[in-house]
């Protein structure tokens, strides 16, 4: 596994973890939603800065963003699709 899809694979498990939408986490890191799904799907190389601020967002250490999964660990799931009310 590559830095962005271990980049990838993180960020997606953080956002789910924590319920957050991608909607939701762009708001709050200040960036289009298209951003943090590129980022998602490995196609956005994100500078440094944005990263630190996605993870402010998240309220984790950049570093948890560059974890290696362990061996045979699961895909992050994905949220339920749609707008989530109350943001």
């Amino acid at each position: 596994m590559d830095t962005r899809d271990r980049l990838a694979w993180n960020l997606r498990k953080v956002r789910a973890d924590k319920k957050v939408t991608q909607e939701n986490l762009a708001v709050d890191a200040g960036v289009d939603r298209t951003t943090i799904s590129g980022i998602e799907r490995g196609d956005f190389n994100a500078s440094i800065d944005l990263l630190d601020r996605i993870a402010a967002a998240l309220a984790v250490d950049i570093a948890e963003l560059f974890v290696m999964p362990a061996a045979g660990e699961a895909p992050p799931s994905s949220l339920p699709a749609g707008r989530k009310p109350g943001r």
